[in-house]
């Protein structure tokens, strides 16, 4: 397998199942199930198990074909958005790989079924190229346009394990109550920018929709010994007001954190800095927390952020941070501007 990853493998997996992503439509999956694609997990794979179609293979295959043509596959992303490269894995299709694929992108309104979304203008984000087998292959995608739906080819058929497809969300301003929503919430366009660890998880998961499963499904850190504490950093959906605060310790029992606090900045500088306490602002003092519980606690100032800090004390796993509050004029105008330059 491939270990250096490029940097746009950090954002968001747009088609992923967990968040909200789905396989309308496959030209063929008789040896394995289309849905296999998107699983959030890393592909498995037990040898010599065996059904009444051959191997079971955790991702989508085709049969062989006998006649010319392509294997396709249409995925509705689940957080429409920027795409800013993909991530083709044939892990565990070592004779059976395709050895070329494409990918294409399109933009539709509303809830088109798969049939509709075959007829869409397709544009291309990765011409016909190259894959090895068992492996992650990757392709940066340059385009700077907002998505929906993306279409999976390959040529002409075989077995991929897993399609990411990774980017930026931008959300739709019309589907949201700017006056009353989820600051921190990935599907809003908020993100992760910054984190002391992430050892055993992304912080991004503080963010995804949904309550965590497991505590593999939020953010954890490796045990410290120096004395000092675990932090992260989350931009905002948009500059906004955060008016109620949810700290969410479910499943986490012997690894909560004792404690922990929140601020809030407007001061890109003080983002950079991240050390720069001075130009932070308190929103939620440090505060004892209780294993396996979903803490809500309101925030007191009414004051505008455009990132704000989780510390936990002295480390260990958070299941999901929601912000509850309204955007700014700032922030709507921003929001806006994004899905503008994006459509």
């Amino acid at each position: 397998m491939v270990t250096d990853r490029p940097e746009w493998t950090a954002l968001t997996d747009l088609a992923s199942r967990r968040s909200g992503g789905t396989v309308m439509w496959a030209s063929d999956e008789l040896f394995a199930e289309k849905e296999n694609l998107i699983n959030p997990w890393t592909p498995r794979h037990q040898p010599e198990t065996f059904g009444p179609k051959g191997q079971v293979y955790d991702g989508w295959e085709t049969r062989r074909h006998r006649e010319p043509g392509d294997d396709q596959a249409i995925v509705r992303l689940g957080l429409p958005g920027v795409i800013s490269g993909v991530v083709v894995d044939t892990a565990f299709f070592k004779g059976n790989y395709p050895p070329f694929v494409s990918v294409e992108a399109c933009a539709l309104p509303g809830y088109p079924s798969a049939a509709e979304v075959a007829q869409a203008e397709w544009d291309t984000l990765v011409a016909r190229q190259p894959v090895s087998g068992h492996a992650e292959n990757f392709f940066p995608v340059g385009s700077p346009r907002r998505y929906t739906h993306v279409r999976l080819t390959m040529h002409p058929d075989g077995g991929i394990a897993r399609l990411r497809v990774h980017g930026e969300v931008i959300p739709d301003p019309a589907l949201l109550d700017l006056d009353a929503l989820d600051l921190a919430a990935l599907e809003n366009g908020a993100v992760c920018t910054g984190c002391s660890d992430m050892f055993y998880s992304s912080p991004n998961n503080l963010l995804a929709a949904g309550l965590a499963a497991n505590q593999a499904e939020g953010w954890e850190t490796a045990r410290r010994r120096d004395g000092g504490n675990d932090w992260a950093i989350v931009r905002l959906a948009g500059a906004g007001v955060v008016r109620f605060a949810e700290l969410d310790t479910s499943n986490l029992r012997g690894n909560a954190p004792g404690w922990a606090s929140l601020s809030g900045t407007s001061d890109v500088d003080a983002v950079a800095a991240m050390d720069d306490r001075d130009a932070w602002f308190e929103l939620l003092p440090t505060t004892r927390l209780q294993p396996d519980t979903r803490h809500r606690f309101v925030v007191p100032a009414a004051r505008e952020a455009t990132h704000v800090r989780l510390d936990i004390y002295p480390d260990g796993g958070m299941a999901r941070l929601r912000l509850f509050g309204a955007l700014t004029d700032r922030g709507r105008k921003d929001l806006q501007e994004r899905f503008d330059a994006a459509s």
